[in-house]
């Protein structure tokens, strides 16, 4: 087991972007770029976690939270885009909206920890 499936921020990040590949998945209606933007932000959250986590540097450990955290933003940001056009009920964006709300909480408080230990 690689040590990033034990951070409570991965597994939250996996299972949200588990729900945007279901969403995107099930949308097609949605232009590419936009699916496309959606599906590589959501992405990057995840995979920057995962990345983040195995360098041995606090900076460059740091520097990767501070990655996957811009882009729970730039999800956040598209998903009210969505709203906003009628593409999303608001259900599904206050449920997305909460998880990303978490995991940047928690990567705030991570990227905190790892600036003061330098």
């Amino acid at each position: 087991m690689f040590p990033y499936e034990n951070l409570e921020v991965y597994k939250k990040a996996f299972a949200y972007n588990q729900k945007i590949y279901r969403l995107l998945k099930d949308n097609k209606n949605l232009p590419t770029y936009f699916r496309d933007q959606l599906g590589r932000a959501s992405l990057s959250v995840q995979l920057s976690i995962a990345e983040g986590s195995g360098r041995f540097s606090n900076k460059d450990r740091r520097n990767f939270y501070v990655v996957a955290r811009s882009s729970a933003f730039e999800c956040s940001s598209l998903l009210q885009f969505l709203k906003t056009e009628e593409n999303l009920p608001e259900q599904i964006l206050t449920e997305l909206i909460e998880v990303l709300e978490e995991i940047s909480k928690i990567l705030f408080k991570l990227i905190g920890n790892l600036t003061e230990s330098n």
